[in-house]
């Protein structure tokens, strides 16, 4: 870290940001996808390395709301993180994170920090845990066959353009996504960006189809977006139908989606890269192994404070335990916290009393959107109980009835 300096960029220092984080990943800088990064950039929440006046290292956060257990709260989007090629191995990431993390607790802002990672050995040393994981989905469309007395309902599916399906995406999602752990909100800027559909991001396929689930009252109650690409050979046909989005509200406008996107013809495989680890779709079909599955990680998240976190957050089943937490990175954070809540509400503050459970910082960030259980990471040895029964009883009480999905890359 030797004459490096660490600090905010202005708008005008953008280009070079974009740059040191296009180099990083691999890829050429386009001004398209300049522009498109400025539309959400919040400079004053970035955070760039300077090597005299180049910048070889790059961090930014996104203020958002996401659904917590219990309801949306502001969470702290953590992004755009890069370091050169030519500066590895000289503490510049450590120290990005650190500065991060720091100002969250000290300006008490986001308690919570969440993330993508590029890599899966990354964010680790730095007290994220995986929240939550997602599935890719491939199928022959001809397998798919829903299991006989699957709801349907008596809606039916229409495609729209673009302009006439936003208003009706944007209505259904925001049904869904208070109750959804997991969930970003979007304001007009997201919602663009979620609406981008230039010709170089579709990877050879078609332009973005929006399918609407209306009912009979005229009322849609579900969307679909997908992508038609064609694989043709004189003796194969392996097109597909890419599936983006599915987000509805009812049981039977899931079903109705999904039947309509298996019927599509000349295009006999059916793919999406990103959908909830406990799909409903894997519980409607009548072949279990018609559609094969892989489970990645998705969300990582870190708890910047805390004790502010776990106050904000709700719970299953009343609790009351005390945590002793390891934290190194933040050290703030490190030591017993007596956790009291329910459904309700929910206090966290400093304890002398002996500690139930002990875990690392990691694993209370896996653990806190309700998907990995605490009984999950104590069979790996990642959590000690210390009172008998603790460790099953914080369990029930951090789990949610869902696993928690985020369908955005930020």
């Amino acid at each position: 870290m030797t004459d490096v300096e660490l600090r905010p960029i202005d708008l005008t220092e953008l280009p070079g940001f974009y740059r040191t984080l296009t180099e990083t990943f691999g890829e050429d800088p386009r001004d398209d996808d300049r522009d498109r990064l400025a539309t959400v950039f919040e400079p004053e929440r970035s955070l760039a390395a300077f090597d005299g006046d180049q910048i070889v290292g790059t961090a930014g956060i996104y203020t958002r709301d996401m659904t917590l257990p219990g309801g949306p709260r502001p969470v702290a989007g953590v992004t755009v993180v890069s370091v050169a090629p030519t500066h590895r191995r000289r503490g510049l990431l450590t120290e990005m994170m650190r500065r991060q993390l720091t100002e969250l607790h000290e300006q008490q802002r986001e308690p919570v920090a969440a993330l993508w990672a590029s890599e899966g050995g990354i964010y680790g040393r730095f007290g994220y845990g995986v929240a939550a994981r997602q599935v890719a989905q491939v199928g022959r469309k001809d397998e798919m066959r829903l299991r006989p007395g699957t709801p349907l309902g008596s809606g039916r599916v229409v495609l729209a353009t673009p302009e006439a399906a936003r208003p009706h995406e944007i209505a259904v999602y925001e049904q869904v996504r208070p109750a959804t752990v997991g969930f970003l909100a979007r304001d007009e800027r997201w919602w663009d960006r979620a609406f981008d559909d230039r010709e170089r991001i579709r990877d050879g396929a078609t332009s973005r189809r929006h399918a609407l689930h209306r009912e009979q009252d005229g009322s849609v109650t579900g969307y679909a977006t997908y992508r038609l690409k064609d694989e043709w050979t004189p003796t194969q046909n392996d097109s597909e139908v890419r599936v983006l989005d599915v987000v509805t509200t009812t049981p039977e406008a899931y079903a109705t989606l999904f039947s309509f996107l298996a019927s599509i013809d000349l295009h006999p495989k059916l793919v999406r890269w990103r959908a909830p680890l406990d799909d409903p779709l894997q519980h409607m079909l009548l072949d279990v192994r018609a559609l094969r599955t892989d489970v990645y990680d998705s969300l990582w998240i870190r708890l910047a404070d805390v004790s502010r976190a776990l106050a904000e957050r709700r719970y299953s089943v009343p609790v009351d335990v005390v945590l002793e937490v390891g934290d190194e990175f933040c050290p703030w954070n490190a030591g017993r916290w007596r956790l009291s809540g329910d459904g309700s509400g929910a206090r966290c503050e400093r304890s002398g009393d002996p500690a139930d459970l002990v875990l690392a910082a990691t694993d209370l960030g896996a653990a806190f959107l309700g998907g990995p259980t605490l009984a999950s990471l104590g069979a790996a040895g990642r959590v000690t109980e210390r009172t008998r029964g603790a460790l099953a009883a914080a369990s029930r009480a951090f789990a949610g009835d869902r696993q928690p999905w985020c369908p955005e890359v930020f």
